[in-house]
């Protein structure tokens, strides 16, 4: 059955608007990128070093893969909404902390308390999934993040014209504002989707061996975290190439960083047209090779000793088009491989990507050094792209096999 169910907005007794679930995970995102443009004069400001600084990306994305394993199974126990609108209510809170902070201590644990608005990327596949069958579920994941993804091509330009015209302080209260009438949206427009009677945690905790037990959940999670991945290490490493390699503003900086969401909200579309015709395997098949084109395309031509800021973010344009193809349909295949786990899949999944996400990011940073420019980052995104492709090519062959 392809029906599907009546969704009038702001109308509590129907499940949310399509316009919602947009908001609801692109309030995440934009948590995620808006203040990569100001991390130099943070540093500066709480009188600590770069490395220190770029925790708040890192141990931000670690806090959000720790928090999403436990997310899914209690939204699956007590359903969507109430594990929402708390969720905003802790972030909303949270952003103020930031934009008080005195202490980088102080502000480093706010940010941490921020990774709860990460509720929103995990329920918001969820929803989808309580929603539709698994085909339509790619299609309309695609279409959610393919609104999502004007807000990490917009934020960090917001960000740093926001650094540039007043300080990075307001960033946080400008956070605060957009969490706010989040919340009030899902208040009024977000009905419950879960069906009655919830699973129990001790059927939780039986669900995991066998999530665990499944190589298809296995290929589309790993998929999805090393096709993630190769964007998290862009956005560890990015601001230091974007100011110290290629001298850029943070205005600009932040505007070279929309380059990947550009060819996201492109890539969402495409898996919003076509992931019914073409299914959920080929379509992943084809964003990994999108990503491992883009950018073995700016690693060769950076070996060949063509270094521009034009080249490295313009090809990370195809990084943005392969993942925007790619992740709607490997997050369909892994919450649909047991779908009465739908919330716990989704769960586990964003843990993976973002808790490997958090250490390629950190390593990135490590890696990069003015000598040696942005080579060593490019290196990492291309085998890290390769292993996305080899992830879904394990899922198409077990599932040959088992034919």
């Amino acid at each position: 059955m392809t029906t599907s169910p009546i969704v009038r907005f702001l109308d509590r007794s129907t499940p949310p608007h399509i316009a919602t679930l947009i908001l609801i995970a692109g309030i995440s995102a934009l948590n995620m990128s808006i203040f990569l443009p100001s991390l130099q004069a943070m540093a500066g400001y709480f009188e600590t070093d770069y490395a220190t600084m770029q925790f708040a990306l890192s141990g931000y994305l670690a806090a959000t893969a720790v928090l999403q394993i436990f997310i899914g199974p209690i939204s699956d126990r007590f359903g969507r909404r109430p594990v929402l609108l708390v969720s905003l209510l802790i972030f909303v809170i949270a952003s103020i902390g930031c934009y008080f902070a005195t202490t980088i201590t102080a502000f480093l644990g706010f940010r941490m308390l921020q990774a709860a608005v990460a509720t929103g990327i995990v329920l918001s596949r969820a929803i989808v999934r309580d929603m539709v069958p698994q085909a339509q579920a790619a299609s309309m994941i695609g279409y959610v993040t393919m609104g999502m993804s004007l807000v990490p091509m917009v934020g960090p330009m917001i960000g740093g014209a926001i650094d540039q015209f007043f300080d990075w302080h307001a960033t946080f209260l400008f956070l605060s504002i957009c969490g706010a009438a989040v919340l009030a949206l899902c208040y009024f427009d977000q009905g419950e989707t879960l069906a009655e009677g919830g699973l129990s945690f001790r059927e939780q905790l039986k669900g995991y061996p066998e999530l665990f037990a499944s190589p298809r959940f296995w290929g589309y999670a790993l998929c999805a975290a090393f096709a993630s991945g190769a964007f998290f290490a862009l956005l560890g490493g990015a601001s230091f190439v974007a100011s110290t390699v290629f001298g850029l503003s943070p205005l600009w900086s932040g505007i070279a960083l929309g380059a990947p969401a550009i060819g996201y909200g492109l890539g969402n579309f495409l898996a919003g047209r076509y992931s019914v015709r073409l299914g959920i395997n080929r379509m992943a098949v084809t964003g990994s090779l999108l990503i491992i084109f883009g950018l073995g395309l700016s690693l060769g031509l950076a070996l060949l000793g063509f270094h521009h800021a034009l080249i490295f973010f313009g090809c990370c344009t195809f990084l943005g088009l392969g993942n925007g193809i790619a992740l709607p349909n490997v997050t369909a295949g892994l919450v649909s491989v047991r779908p009465h786990l739908a919330g716990t899949a989704s769960g586990l999944g964003s843990a993976m990507m973002v808790g490997g996400g958090a250490a390629l990011a950190q390593f990135a940073g490590t890696l990069l050094d003015p000598a040696t420019g942005a080579v060593p980052l490019q290196w990492l995104m291309f085998l890290t792209a390769i292993a996305s492709l080899l992830s879904v090519l394990f899922v198409i062959w077990r599932e040959k096999r088992a034919v």
